[in-house]
C-alpha cells in the first residue's frame, strides 16, 4: 500500500510540474489558464490521494479527501472566472491560436 501511494504522489509530482511548465510555455492567457488548470487540478487529486493513501490512520485521510473535494469543485469555476474576465477585459488570443468562437458572438 505504501508503494501505491508513493507511486500515486510521484506521478501527482508529475502532472503538477508539466503544469507549470505549460504556464510557461504556452502563447496566451486562454492556453495557460488550460494547461495550468487541468494538469493542476489532476496532479493535485493524485497527490492528495498519494499521501492519503500511505498515512491510512487517523483523521488525516478524511481531511485530504474533503480538500480533493474542494479542488475537484473550485478549480473549473475559478478557471472559467478569470477567462470571462480575460475577455470582457479584451484580451485577445494568440495570432497561433486557430479560432474565436466567442468573437463571433459579440458583433
Amino acid at each position: 500500500m505504501m508503494l501505491f501511494g508513493s507511486i500515486l504522489t510521484l506521478f501527482g509530482a508529475l502532472f503538477l510540474f508539466l503544469g507549470a511548465l505549460g504556464l510557461v510555455r504556452m502563447p496566451d492567457v486562454y492556453n495557460r489558464m488550460q494547461a495550468g488548470t487541468k494538469a493542476t487540478t489532476l496532479g493535485s487529486l493524485l497527490f492528495f490521494l498519494g499521501i492519503a493513501i500511505r498515512h491510512w490512520h487517523g483523521g488525516f485521510p478524511v481531511r485530504l479527501l474533503l480538500l480533493i473535494i474542494f479542488v475537484i469543485l473550485t478549480n473549473p469555476i475559478s478557471s472559467h472566472v478569470l477567462a470571462r474576465a480575460a475577455h470582457f477585459t479584451g484580451i485577445k488570443l494568440s495570432s497561433r491560436s486557430v479560432q474565436d468562437d466567442l468573437a463571433a458572438e459579440e458583433k
